[in-house]
């Protein structure tokens, strides 16, 4: 009664790479919060073979402040988790994603601080 059908992929199949719903949560939460501070109004999801990426934006037009990205091929190398700054340069990288979310958490503290 219920066939499900996967979503045809550009590359000719693999597995697609995405956030579980613990880590999509904890992204939105921050990003939640950020728009609610004035300080982003726009996010855009990226989700390919080798990397998920989460991307906020100050204004739609601009290229990402942040990039939040999930490389599971780095799992055992670097960590899997990236923060990825709006020159392409990253400023964090880990295992856990709480940890690299650390430095826009601090940032959202001196924003609603002022």
């Amino acid at each position: 009664m219920y066939n499900v059908t996967p979503f045809p992929t550009l590359h000719g199949g693999g597995i697609q790479t995405g956030f579980d719903r613990l880590e999509l949560m904890r992204i939105m939460d921050l990003y939640g919060r950020m728009v609610a501070a004035g300080h982003w109004r726009d996010y855009a999801l990226d989700l390919g073979r080798d990397a998920a990426i989460f991307s906020a934006f100050r204004r739609t037009a601009e290229r990402p402040e942040y990039r939040v990205e999930k490389r599971p091929a780095l799992r055992h190398r670097q960590g899997m988790w990236a923060l990825i700054g709006e020159a392409g340069m990253v400023l964090k990288r880990g295992h856990e994603l709480v940890g690299v979310l650390a430095p826009l958490e601090r940032r959202l503290l001196k924003l609603v601080g002022e």
